[in-house]
């Protein structure tokens, strides 16, 4: 699994989180100072990377979080089996895979197009 470590304090916007053994991108990071005999308390509002459900979680800010390694690639669409379903070629690997294409994204073949990979799944960015 390309995943790490890290304390909840170094976690920003932007930055991607496993949630419930899901890869995430954090929407919302906000924390709220210690009380009298507690540790300061961070709350992360994220979204599925993958899947778009949402999902929040708090934690203390010293404890550990699992971190997943996303890979963003190039791709070349090769042909459009369907208005959904598209053949695309990684750029570096030359693998051929079948992605989904996002419902409001217009591509053709022979497009260039960036994509995450994170443990087998697969998802076209939009421009």
């Amino acid at each position: 699994m390309a995943k790490e470590q890290k304390e909840v304090r170094d976690l920003q916007e932007g930055n991607y989180v496993m949630m419930e053994d899901a890869a995430c991108q954090i929407n919302a990071y906000s924390t709220a100072k210690p009380g009298k005999h507690g540790s300061a308390k961070a709350r992360i509002e994220a979204e599925g990377v993958f899947d778009g459900k949402k999902r929040s979680l708090s934690q203390p800010v010293d404890a550990k979080i699992w971190v997943p390694i996303v890979n963003r690639k190039q791709g070349q669409i090769v042909s459009k089996e369907s208005d959904t379903v598209a053949q695309v070629m990684d750029l570096e690997t030359y693998e051929t895979v079948t992605m989904q294409i996002p419902g409001e994204l217009d591509i053709q073949a022979d497009e260039n197009i960036e994509y995450l990979e994170f443990e087998g799944q697969r998802k076209i960015l939009q421009e």
